[in-house]
């Protein structure tokens, strides 16, 4: 039975970094749902590629409640300023406002942190704070206009502790985690929601080396209490809740999707010391 309360049919949803991995499950998941999806990446090819990808998998697909829904890629860098106020543009002028705004686009340089070089923090800084912060920025403005909507932040594990050789992801998902609340501060009396999902470990295209390594493999699903791995689709469900009358009196919080890894440490204490 369709239920109004986790509706999120006919609404205008963009989707930065939705070109691949989780931003691709997500918006797949919002357009099978009956919403217009507009997803980004860097290049135009791999957004039209995505765009493809999911009209030919939800096609004679819909848990909407019967409305069918769109999907439109477009090329957007989120490092650059100018293209995201182009894109923001773009989307106003041909739907006429952004409902959702799920920010997912980013990058990442694993290296010791004597290693990292100017480049290298610069690259991973600008995409993970500075283009999601700009993003928020620039759909925030026509969301206030308008006296309603809804961000949802894609942020980390690195939010509750940071890992090993990654600075600064780590940093910059941390500042993500300060932004969210920050804005929900700032826009919660105008009905502007802005809240995070902080994925688990996700097998996905870019982590696929690193979890092919059968000691990395291994750690990951021991210290999992579902004992497995994330897949992109897991995304799906919190980020629809999180964009539906469901979640109307929550803003500034972390979600955690994470199979509870966050719940606490594996203690492989033997057997006979329990």
């Amino acid at each position: 039975m369709h239920d109004p309360l986790f509706s999120v049919s006919g609404q205008v949803v963009l989707v930065s970094g939705g070109s691949r991995g989780i931003g691709r499950a997500i918006a797949q998941g919002f357009a099978e749902r009956g919403t217009h999806v507009v997803l980004t990446g860097r290049s135009l090819g791999t957004a039209k590629e995505a765009e493809k990808g999911i009209i030919a998998a939800i096609d004679g697909r819909s848990y909407g409640g019967g409305t069918e829904g769109s999907v439109e890629g477009v090329a957007c860098d989120v490092s650059d300023l100018s293209q995201i106020e182009r894109l923001v543009d773009d989307v106003i002028s041909k739907h006429g406002r952004v409902d959702t705004l799920v920010n997912v686009a980013g990058v990442n340089r694993r290296k010791p942190s004597l290693e990292i070089t100017e480049e290298d923090y610069d690259f991973v800084l600008d995409t993970n704070l500075k283009g999601a912060y700009q993003l928020s920025i620039a759909v925030g403005r026509h969301m206030l206009d308008r006296g309603s909507g809804s961000q949802i932040n894609i942020t980390s594990l690195n939010n509750d502790r940071p890992l090993t050789n990654v600075a600064p992801y780590a940093m910059s998902k941390a500042a993500m985690g300060q932004m969210t609340k920050a804005l929900a501060l700032e826009w919660g009396d105008r009905d502007i929601r802005v809240n995070g999902l902080a994925p688990g470990f996700i097998l996905t295209d870019l982590t696929q080396k690193l979890w092919s390594d059968p000691d990395m493999l291994a750690w990951g699903k021991a210290n999992t209490p579902q004992r497995r791995m994330g897949v992109p689709s897991d995304m799906i469900g919190t980020a629809i809740f999180l964009a539906s009358p469901a979640a109307t009196f929550m803003t500034g919080q972390i979600l955690y999707v994470d199979g509870g890894f966050t719940a606490g440490w594996a203690w492989p204490i033997p057997d006979d010391n329990q």
